[in-house]
């Protein structure tokens, strides 16, 4: 009786399906990434999520002065329909749900899906995914725009009419509040701004007459949302109870969506990569499980897709078997645990409830703000958003230097055995195929060499007929991908319509945080001014940004502290050229030079700034970066003429600062 009794109840227990598992994942060439997604579906990943390298994001082809050095670095680089049918070999896209990490050139690679698909015989209204399509984070955090924000605005729209009509079962964006908050946003900006950029989308739609009235609350329903998750699980679980509670109210008050399923909090996340540690790397396994707790714990708000970093993404390229851990991670979670079998288990918990309480407030207080200032749009434009992100980065690493926050291994508990995950010859991570740009470049000149020159021209000229008109611009796009038109071409087409933008950098007018170590700060201040002295004017050093990596935090908060010493800064943001560097340094004299590159591209971008240096004469002006640089790149520069590397480990921005200011002090010693 007693067992009649257990099988009983072991029936009655019901699982709740897993979210989709995926690993974010694209590297040297389509056919290396193909085979990396092939190889990831076999071992039960349930979703693909492509990463795309710089040229592709900011609209370029592999033979671009600026895509020099990044081509297949942090991505797979898609130059033509050729490449996207290769990435997707073998791959049947009507049974595949496939998100596209894509915004500034969104429209261009879902044209190239469609088209793809379409060379499948797969119909355009089976296909699943997400585009990214989140334009504004890109002003704000990660760099990857091209045209303002307005433009951008409509094309965001267009793609948004385009799969309302065409592909259903599409989620044309996902707002991203993930690289708010690795731009520094506390939670309460996080919500706000991610809520900002919805509005500001929906808005516009709505007033846009491409969608039928009628047909609006689909669009509401179908925008998804991608963000995320740190390591204060507690706060980061609250914050996603806090997202559901609020985009429910937008959704019913704006809009009056009536329909619970379209006012449902979609989302996807990424656990937090800006917490992941060079030292101790090994650490970084524990601290991606506790931050996906934060997701899929509360069944309320839980994610419907969860893509896992792998643990040495600090460190470089991860490889297949390190994609593997991450993916085993959410296996064991998902399929041995019983997280699945229980409703929330968070519901009327009085912590929980008072937190989420005091983050709507708090959400509702800075989401007021930028309303008032005329949404998303004009508060991008003004820099407030970015400001506000830089400030509270300020705040964030001044509380790592001083220890008020503790992150192990890095400033408490530093003391390690030798790992033996980094003692391997690869250093613990894939290193980058040398040869993979040079071979990306010559079947670019074979794919323009064989195309119908009359069919690209006249397919570009519609497609910026499209664009002055006002016509939505997918169909023209999806028929410039059949023509064969690259995406340097596409996006330099309307570039001639709209112009580039340079967005605000957000140093100029934050305000300072107090700082975690005042004595130290005032101790560096004294020493700038020394030197200073010595030298017959203030320091004035040069950050920059060459290629096209858009990562800006360091290069943000370097320039924020070195101004905040007492240097004179020149920072003019991201995606420069190494002559722009050199020519902005000759001009301004500057003591010395700063590069921050994140991409995996600091080998031939350091060798050209050296170089256009020399020839500038102007070798005796110090040049230090800083990077994910593996230690054998990093004596390759220093071998080179580099003055000082610094990569993740080096935390403490005052002692950068501080052996900056040697640098400069010895140059002017043996100078004289």
């Amino acid at each position: 009786m007693a067992k009649e009794k257990r099988c009983a109840l072991q029936h009655e227990v019901t699982r709740d399906g897993p979210w989709l598992i995926r690993t974010y994942a694209g590297h040297s060439t389509a056919a290396a990434s193909n085979a990396l997604y092939r190889s990831n579906l076999a071992k039960g990943q349930t979703g693909l999520s492509v990463a795309f390298d710089l040229p592709t994001q900011t609209g370029y082809d592999a033979d671009h002065p600026l895509a020099k050095g990044e081509v297949g670095k942090v991505g797979v680089p898609i130059s033509h329909l050729g490449d996207m049918e290769t990435l997707f070999e073998g791959i049947p896209l009507e049974r595949m749900n496939t998100s596209m990490t894509i915004n500034a050139t969104a429209p261009w690679l879902l044209a190239l899906y469609v088209a793809c698909a379409e060379r499948q015989g797969v119909a355009r209204k089976v296909l699943q995914g997400t585009t990214q399509n989140d334009i504004f984070k890109e002003y704000l955090s990660r760099g990857t725009y091209i045209f303002p924000p307005q433009p951008s605005l409509r094309l965001i729209g267009d793609v948004i009419a385009f799969t309302l009509a065409e592909i259903p079962k599409w989620n044309p964006i996902n707002v991203c509040s993930y690289h708010l908050q690795e731009a520094g946003a506390t939670a309460e900006q996080e919500l706000a701004y991610a809520l900002a950029t919805a509005i500001t989308v929906l808005d516009f739609v709505r007033d846009g007459g491409q969608v039928n009235p009628d047909a609006f609350p689909r669009v509401v329903g179908r925008i998804s949302f991608f963000v995320n998750a740190g390591v204060r699980f507690i706060g980061e679980l609250c914050k996603m109870r806090a997202f559901t509670e609020l985009w429910d109210e937008i959704c019913r008050e704006r809009y009056g969506i009536t329909e619970e399923k379209y006012r449902r909090f979609r989302y996807g996340v990424q656990v937090n990569s800006l917490g992941l540690t060079e030292q101790q790397p090994e650490n970084n396994v524990y601290r991606i499980l506790l931050e996906m707790l934060a997701v899929v714990l509360s069944k309320k708000a839980r994610a419907r897709a969860v893509q896992l970093p792998a643990w040495n993404e600090a460190l470089g390229l991860p490889r297949p078997w390190d994609q593997q851990w991450s993916l085993r991670l959410q296996q064991i979670v998902a399929y041995e645990t019983d997280l699945l079998e229980y409703d929330d288990i968070f519901d009327g918990n009085p912590v929980i409830e008072a937190k989420v309480a005091a983050l709507r407030e708090g959400a509702r207080a800075e989401l007021a703000r930028v309303e008032e200032m005329g949404g998303a749009v004009a508060a991008v434009e003004s820099g407030y958003m970015k400001e506000r992100l830089v400030e509270s980065a300020v705040a964030r690493f001044r509380a790592i230097e001083s220890g008020e926050l503790t992150v192990v291994g890095v400033n408490r508990f530093v003391e390690s055995e030798p790992s033996p995950l980094i003692a391997q010859g690869d250093g613990g991570f894939l290193a980058p195929d040398p040869e993979a740009e040079a071979r990306q470049i010559e079947g670019l000149y074979a794919w323009r060499a064989a195309r119908d020159g009359k069919r690209v021209a006249a397919a570009l000229a519609d497609l910026e007929a499209a664009a002055r008109e006002g016509r939505n611009i997918m169909e023209p796009s999806i028929a410039c991908a059949h023509a064969g038109v690259t995406t340097g071409e596409w996006a330099e087409r309307l570039r001639s319509v709209w112009g580039e933008y340079r967005a605000p950098t957000g140093v100029g007018k934050a305000a300072p945080a107090a700082s975690g170590n005042r004595e130290r700060l005032a101790a560096l201040r004294r020493r700038v001014a020394e030197v200073s002295e010595r030298l017959g004017r203030r320091i004035k050093m040069l950050v920059g940004k060459p290629g096209l990596d858009g990562h800006s935090n360091g290069a943000e908060q370097i320039a924020f502290r070195a101004r905040d010493a007492g240097f004179e800064v020149v920072y003019e943001g991201i995606r420069l050229t190494p002559a722009q560097i050199v020519g902005a340094a000759l001009e301004e004299g500057v003591h010395v030079i700063g590069l921050s590159i994140l991409s995996g591209s600091h080998l031939p971008l350091v060798e050209e700034v050296l170089k256009r240096l020399e020839d500038e004469g102007m070798e005796d002006v110090p040049l230090v970066v800083g990077g994910i640089i593996p230690p054998q790149d990093a004596e390759a520069l220093r071998q080179a003429g580099v003055a000082a590397v610094f990569t993740p480990k080096d935390f403490d921005m005052t002692a950068i600062l501080d052996e900056i200011v040697e640098i400069v002090e010895r140059d002017w010693r043996e100078a004289a």
